[in-house]
């Protein structure tokens, strides 16, 4: 696993979080090495409200518009989902759990969704600096009344702001992200919950700021996208306690909005990620082998993400954690004096959790096309050995001053030694 720059977000826009991004940068295993960030204390984008991300004006009728990269919300599940059974600490039977893996637990809808890809607009809609003014700190809502001028204020100490305005970049386009719906924001993010667990009690405050982040990029190759703390709020103003930094996106870069995390890939890294026909044919490929379960002797089967994950079907692949044994549902070997969802494996004989298997749907979390060999431990989404072995050593954020490996379709945090177990399946007898 190789870091790239680290930056700070020094302020969340005027919304009521509590907590402040924090802009991480990580390049995925086989990309280039990251360059040198570019920093700059004004360099500031700006939006101009569209929320359309559509083709460029270049890209003439039936060709691909220009893509800057995609982000992709990492696997937590939404606010108020469904817990896991390894959540309720016990396991009573086939249950499914809402999250992230390729879609929102309720769709995918407009500008909230699990990912979004960023194409260059028809028009530019960036801004750059142009006047800095300084000026006292108690009048900086006066000088801030014009609601179509662009600006940054940056507040120095209790007496001396700072506010630069901002006029139109023809060369670059802005995002913004946010848990606001206002129609400045081109990706909304709410909370997220890892796995899927409920909170008991009043719903907590949002830690998501209204205006996250923003992102600039050049329209011109190689389509450079910076990422910059805090976004333009419908008066069109950004308030800052300090002066912001910029930070390049590589593919790879996580981004941590204190309370989701998103993941930045490039054209070129999406390249080397499996497509969903890939991911549909693999799963063909596992049920065309018939795979049995050892005991019961039943036919298993990956269902169609098609269907949706309502519950377990009867032919799904379960898994005792710690082994990797793979069998069909069954509802002995409960060892509840071990814990209430410990059972033991009838092969052998290790304890742990049984749980059901289902496939990463998340294309763009995926760091090669290869088998569905692994699952994460004790969740149970199935990838390839190189992408379990990945995510299962890269820390993610927790909160805002912890980390822990979390497996990138659910957010569920992985236990075990290894954080992920090589599935062990039985072929037919015949």
């Amino acid at each position: 696993m190789r870091w790239a720059v680290i930056v700070p977000g020094p302020g969340a826009g005027r919304g009521p979080a509590p907590a402040q991004p924090l802009l991480r940068g990580m390049v995925l295993e086989g990309n280039p090495d990251v360059g040198s960030p570019r920093t700059s204390d004004l360099q500031h984008p700006g939006s101009q409200g569209s929320c359309i991300l559509s083709s460029g004006e270049d890209v003439q009728p039936g060709e691909e518009p220009i893509k800057y990269g995609e982000l992709i919300v990492l696997g937590c599940c939404e606010e108020g989902g469904e817990e896991t059974e390894a959540q309720r600490g016990e396991v009573t039977g086939p249950r499914a759990h809402s999250c992230y893996n390729g879609c929102l637990s309720s769709g995918d809808k407009g500008r909230r969704r699990s990912r979004l890809a960023l194409n260059r607009r028809p028009h530019a809609n960036g801004v750059k600096p142009d006047v800095m003014h300084h000026i006292s700190t108690p009048l900086i809502s006066k000088a801030l009344s014009n609601r179509g001028q662009h600006s940054i204020s940056y507040t120095l100490s209790r007496s001396h702001s700072v506010i630069v305005e901002y006029t139109h970049d023809s060369d670059t386009d802005m995002f913004q992200i946010g848990r606001s719906t206002e129609n400045m924001i081109d990706f909304v993010v709410t909370d997220t919950s890892p796995g899927g667990g409920v909170a008991e009690g009043p719903s907590p405050q949002s830690t998501i700021s209204r205006y996250a982040c923003r992102i600039l990029c050049d329209r011109r190759p190689p389509y450079t996208a910076r990422i910059y703390a805090a976004g333009f709020d419908a008066s069109s103003n950004i308030f800052l306690g300090v002066e912001n930094e910029s930070n390049v996106l590589q593919d790879g870069s996580l981004i941590d909005l204190c309370g989701a995390t998103l993941l930045w890939r490039t054209p070129a890294g999406l390249l080397r990620a499996p497509t969903l026909k890939q991911l549909e044919a693999q799963r063909q490929e596992a049920n065309a082998a018939r795979p049995q379960c050892p005991v019961g002797l039943s036919t298993l089967a990956f269902p169609s993400p098609a269907r949706g994950r309502t519950a377990p079907d009867k032919q799904q692949p379960w898994v005792y954690v710690r082994c990797g044994h793979v069998h069909g549902y069954h509802g002995w070997g409960c060892r509840r004096e071990r814990g209430p969802q410990e059972r033991e494996c009838p092969l052998c004989r290790l304890v742990g959790p049984y749980v059901p298997l289902w496939l990463g749907q998340e294309a763009g979390l995926c760091l090669d096309p290869g088998p569905p060999s692994h699952a994460f431990a004790p969740c149970g989404h199935v990838c390839s050995e190189k992408t379990a072995r990945y995510w299962a050593q890269t820390p993610l954020p927790h909160g805002t001053h912890a980390f822990h490996a979390a497996c990138p379709f659910c957010g569920a945090w992985l236990t075990g030694e290894h954080g992920c177990v090589r599935l062990i399946f039985q072929g037919p007898l015949d």
